[in-house]
């Protein structure tokens, strides 16, 4: 009788220096399986728009987990090393959600690039953006067309640009009614 683990070995390829077609099929739908069910039980931030922190986690586990499709590393050992990235990954970012020094140091910090309508040049400069590049995200958020108009655009942790327009004060038009009637005043926000 034929025990699991030589069938294992068979399918897989395990001990096989040139994988079939088959084998490295069968890696491949075992390694998605696998990847789905260690992502699961893990973060789902780092899939989204985030900062360097997570999308190295994502090179590093497209790398690991190809190595063990490919056969080039052992394959239970490199989806071992993919249950630790993510381990580390989930433990980084518990430790950064409950001290703000440490997510910093980790993740980055937001800067100012304006404030109250006035462009931080050595913010700018520090974080080689250009005017147009600025203009190009003011004009994306939400049809500004210059600094003066924002009360604050924050480079932000992820690499993207955040706007907050300044508040338009509301325009006061006044009516004047013929006869005997007052002023009518109609604030137009």
């Amino acid at each position: 009788m034929i025990e699991w683990w030589t069938i294992a070995h068979r399918l897989l390829g395990l001990d096989a220096r040139d994988l079939t077609v088959w084998q490295m099929a069968l890696r491949a739908l075992l390694v998605y399986v696998a990847a789905v069910v260690i992502l699961r039980l893990g973060s789902k931030r780092f899939m989204g728009k985030n900062t360097v922190f997570d999308v190295i986690l994502g090179i590093m586990l497209g790398s690991v987990m190809s190595r063990a499709i490919t056969g080039n590393a052992p394959l239970f050992p490199a989806l071992g090393a993919a249950c630790v990235l993510v381990a580390l990954h989930y433990l980084i970012a518990a430790v950064s959600f409950r001290s703000e020094k440490f997510g910093a140091m980790v993740k980055g910090q937001e800067c100012a690039l304006v404030r109250d309508g006035e462009i931080q040049w050595e913010n700018m400069r520090r974080h080689q953006i250009g005017e147009r590049d600025l203009l190009e995200a003011l004009r994306l958020h939400g049809k500004i067309s210059e600094a003066k108009e924002v009360e604050v655009a924050n480079l932000e942790r992820n690499g993207g640009i955040s706007v907050i327009p300044h508040k338009q004060k509301p325009r006061v038009v006044e009516v004047k009614v013929d006869g005997n009637v007052q002023i009518v005043r109609i604030k137009l926000e």
